[in-house]
């Protein structure tokens, strides 16, 4: 079966960054991740342009934001291939990225705090885009991670309700 693959996306389109990959995640695997879905409309695991190895991230793409935001809830923190990745909206604006507006760097964090622990923790400040607990390769938390919020209030609300919190056996 061809899966379908996406190099420019119709105005209709929505697109989830699906990152965190496993090196060995091709199209077919992260297609097979979400076609239970309804909407997949097609899916690419961006790749070196020099050497063709992967870059660990890709886009799931489909018809309705409504599809969209069911795989997104449903796929973030997932394993796939043993690794757990991260499913986020597609930002495709590089300025919007790049801003660090509503970014919070994490440190000190207790290794019994994973991602889905750490985005528990934070949301209730605002809409979490995207959360990040740093790990070694056999999964183990580097005792760090980064939150992504939508605003910069609710990041700097976050901060002043947490900083030097205990979290497990560490203050944050």
């Amino acid at each position: 079966m061809a899966v379908p693959t996406a190099v420019t996306l119709p105005a209709s389109m929505v697109s989830l960054y699906v990152g965190d990959l496993h090196p060995d995640i091709v199209d077919e695997t992260l297609f097979d991740a979400f076609k239970e879905f309804k909407g997949i409309a097609s899916v690419h695991v961006c790749r070196d342009s020099s050497t063709g190895r992967s870059l660990c991230y890709g886009y799931a793409n489909f018809s309705s934001l409504q599809d969209a935001h069911y795989a997104m809830e449903k796929m973030n923190h997932s394993l796939i291939n043993g690794k757990m990745i991260r499913v986020a909206w597609s930002l495709r604006d590089p300025d919007a990225r790049k801003s660090g507006v509503g970014n919070v760097f994490v440190k000190n964090l207790s290794g019994s705090i994973d991602s889905v622990g750490l985005q528990e923790l934070f949301q209730k400040f605002g809409n979490v885009i995207s959360c990040k607990v740093a790990t070694f390769e056999d999964g183990k938390s580097k005792g760090y991670g980064f939150v992504q919020f939508e605003s910069e209030e609710s990041a700097n609300a976050a901060i002043e309700k947490l900083d030097n919190t205990v979290i497990g056996d560490k203050q944050m």
